[in-house]
């Protein structure tokens, strides 16, 4: 996705209350093999209520694969995942990533990816007719806006957006996450685990909050990792997080290429300081690529998610300090609905302004924030004409479970920061924190320490002592660095 630098039928919440509703029934699962690409692998579609105020009405379709568990004779059930976003396939992920978790849980789980409501093979929300049309809907505006001028086109375009999408797609008006967390408590009970054990990555983790809070009595074992901080995620505040957390992660990124000697150093944030101000003023020409400010910035926040990334990322930076400059040609991204999707979520979740000088001055603040701030909060604009789910769930996030979650942080991630993590630690009664050292976003494959305690907590419900920090790994930018660890995650957004 490009980044504008993200009781299933057993209860309703409106104010944060459940109420009890009719059951609409367990669907039943038909797993067929998913085909040659994917031997080992069985995939599946369901039918689910499509508005849980009525859930014996009009149904949508979840699209899922697994990966069935390998030791039958002690499989303890079903492990779903999320990777994010919101507008990652869970599906995706489980056929990339599921003979590896599989394989880390010693065989014991069927290893389950989902498409949530809305996105790629689930009733997908398509906002354009045709790749072309989504091109067409980029071309002209910036990743996000830098100058003043932009600014009023690229909120208009933004917000057009709203209309575009909401009109004869049924879908759009039922994409909340409370309404996910509805599904997946249904096909908990459609694989017959009696609790659920759940691993959420990024945006998963939100998912993961909610699903604790309309379901604390429905928990076998979940792990949330790369952590939103639900109050403010949900109310519409995730810039506070997002004007610095980039900027902690990214100072870090510059402190270690210093300290290894690489090449955007030795003085690397006076170069990087010097390439902003450049490529703000003119677009830099490197080879037949041509980079805009907000392109820079944009690789910049790429390069956060995984550490592994760092030495071509400062590759990059060395060079276009080195090069000329030029005109810019906007380049065209590949359609598939995580673009849709991610907005079809996000403005069913959270109650975003309305009016254009409201984004221009949140803009600022995030900009006193860092220079990363206003390329996370431009992309909210497309909210501005676009009604939020009544299903939806905004807390309070204060709950307990009736089995301990884990929550795990990384001390250095610029996309979902540690406080995040800490403020979850706080909301969760009884929840555990695991703490990593490092830099990237998530931990679980990129640090062996926080993998090992992930994997035992899954398998035996075993916590990690109070107050574990797991080590940082080696320097990103030395060469005993290039075997670590890679995470599984995979960038979606968030």
């Amino acid at each position: 996705m490009r980044i504008t630098v993200l009781a299933a039928a057993a209860a309703l919440v409106l104010t944060g209350t459940p109420v009890a509703l009719a059951d609409a029934g367990v669907p039943r699962i038909d797993w067929k093999a998913c085909g040659p690409e994917h031997p080992g692998f069985e995939c599946a579609s369901v039918k689910v209520p499509l508005d849980y105020d009525n859930p014996r009405g009009a149904t949508t379709s979840v699209a899922l694969a697994r990966k069935p568990a390998t030791d039958q004779a002690h499989r303890i059930g079903s492990l779903f995942l999320n990777p994010g976003g919101p507008g990652g396939s869970g599906v995706d992920f489980a056929l990339r990533r599921g003979e590896t978790i599989s394989a880390n849980l010693q065989g014991r789980f069927d290893v389950v990816g989902f498409d949530p409501r809305g996105i790629s093979r689930s009733d997908p929300l398509h906002c354009f007719a045709s790749e072309e049309d989504l091109a067409k809907f980029f071309d002209g505006v910036p990743g996000f806006p830098y100058q003043e001028a932009q600014e009023r086109p690229y909120f208009d375009r933004y917000r057009s957006l709203g209309p575009e999408c909401r009109d004869d797609q049924t879908i759009a008006r039922h994409m909340s996450t409370a309404d996910v967390a509805r599904d997946m408590d249904l096909l908990r009970r459609a694989v017959g685990d009696r609790k659920i054990s759940y691993m959420g990555f990024s945006y998963g983790s939100f998912l993961g909050a909610t699903y604790a809070n309309l379901f604390p009595n429905n928990i076998r074992a979940l792990v949330v990792d790369g952590v939103l901080n639900p109050e403010l995620w949900s109310s519409g505040r995730q810039v506070e997080s997002d004007r610095i957390a980039t900027k902690e992660e990214f100072r870090e990124f510059l402190r270690t290429c210093d300290e290894a000697k690489c090449v955007f150093g030795p003085n690397s944030e006076k170069r990087w300081n010097a390439l902003l101000t450049s490529v703000r003023a003119k677009p830099i020409q490197l080879g037949d690529q041509v980079y805009t400010y907000d392109a820079v910035i944009n690789a910049a926040i790429g390069a956060m998610y995984n550490p592994r990334d760092w030495p071509a990322t400062a590759g990059l930076f060395d060079q276009l300090s080195d090069a000329s400059s030029s005109l810019s040609v906007a380049a065209e991204p590949d359609y598939d609905n995580s673009f849709d999707a991610y907005n079809g979520n996000v403005c069913a979740d959270i109650e975003f302004p309305r009016a254009f000088e409201a984004y221009r001055a949140t803009a600022r603040y995030a900009a006193a924030g860092s220079e990363f701030g206003p390329a996370w909060w431009w992309g909210n604009a497309a909210c501005a004409n676009w009604p939020v789910n009544h299903d939806r769930f905004t807390g309070p996030w204060r709950t307990r479970t009736n089995a301990p979650v884990l929550v795990v942080g990384n001390h250095f991630d610029g996309v979902t920061d540690f406080r995040g993590a800490q403020a979850v630690n706080r909301q969760i009664a009884g929840s555990r924190l695991l703490a990593y050292a490092g830099w990237g976003h998530t931990a679980y494959g990129l640090s062996k320490c926080a993998s090992d305690y992930t994997n035992a907590y899954l398998l035996n419900g075993t916590l990690p002592p109070v107050g574990t920090v797991c080590p940082a790994n080696p320097n990103p930018f030395l060469p005993t660095a290039e075997a670590a660890a890679e995470p599984l995650y995979q960038p979606v957004r968030r």
